[in-house]
């Protein structure tokens, strides 16, 4: 005589999808804190820019902004002088710059002294 089955042996076996993949916790929104905080990663220092470089970049700032009027045609310190004559206050510091190096074409022409008219 064989002895009966039980339920569990009736039923065929199914297989469970974890038995297949392996079960991978998410991990919740704001995350577990660490013990022991991470040392703030050091941000790179820009490069320091030597007087020439920050002269230009000074000058192309002048040369972009309108309220001074336009710059196609004219020199910087034309057009500095225009701004000054109208009353539009022109920064002093930009025609030291241009006094300072009054022969070199990339300080005394715009930005856009390459462009035709």
């Amino acid at each position: 005589m064989t002895p009966p089955r039980s339920h569990s042996d009736m039923t065929p076996k199914r297989g469970l999808i974890t038995d297949t993949f392996k079960v991978v916790k998410k991990e919740r929104r704001g995350g577990k804190r660490d013990k022991s905080p991470s040392p703030p990663i050091a941000e790179p220092e820009p490069p320091q820019l030597s007087e020439r470089e920050k002269d230009l970049q000074e000058l192309k700032k002048f040369d972009l902004d309108w309220k001074f009027g336009p710059c196609t045609g004219i020199s910087r310190l034309q057009r500095w002088e225009r701004a000054a004559l109208h009353g539009l206050n022109p920064p002093q510091e930009i025609k030291d710059i241009l006094l300072k190096e009054s022969t070199d074409p990339e300080y005394t022409q715009s930005l856009w002294r390459d462009y035709p008219l």
